[in-house]
């Protein structure tokens, strides 16, 4: 049976530089599992996206993430959902506060979009 991810290599990629902006690509390719061209690859297609930026210094690159651009996806997109930001798909994997407290209470951000997905759902 092949493995699958719920995440794309993509977002494993934004996921490294959003973590640690001055990341090697040898360090983002490991973390990832895929081969530094298809990392230098990756890394293009997110800068050219929008998503981040990367700036040269000496020797090394320094990453920057954008957080609230909006993911280009057309379900995400101006749908009765309303933009689903960068910051929103990272939050999980980076603030273990992001989606509620210790209480399970919902934060703003998580609180606004269910109310959003109660909104489409009900009838009416």
């Amino acid at each position: 049976m092949t493995a699958w991810k719920f995440l794309t290599n993509h977002a494993h990629v934004l996921l490294c530089v959003a973590h640690q902006p001055q990341i090697r690509l040898r360090e983002i390719a490991d973390a990832v599992g895929i081969t530094e061209r298809a990392a230098h690859r990756i890394i293009a297609e997110l800068e050219e996206g929008g998503y981040i930026s990367r700036e040269r210094r000496g020797r090394r690159n320094h990453y920057r993430f954008f957080p609230d651009a909006v993911m280009a996806h057309p379900n995400f997109q101006n749908s009765m959902l309303g933009d689903l930001t960068l910051s929103e798909l990272v939050a999980p994997f980076t603030d273990p506060q992001a989606h509620g407290d210790a209480s399970g209470q919902l934060n703003g951000a998580a609180r606004e979009r269910m109310a959003r997905l109660r909104a489409v759902d009900s009838p009416g």
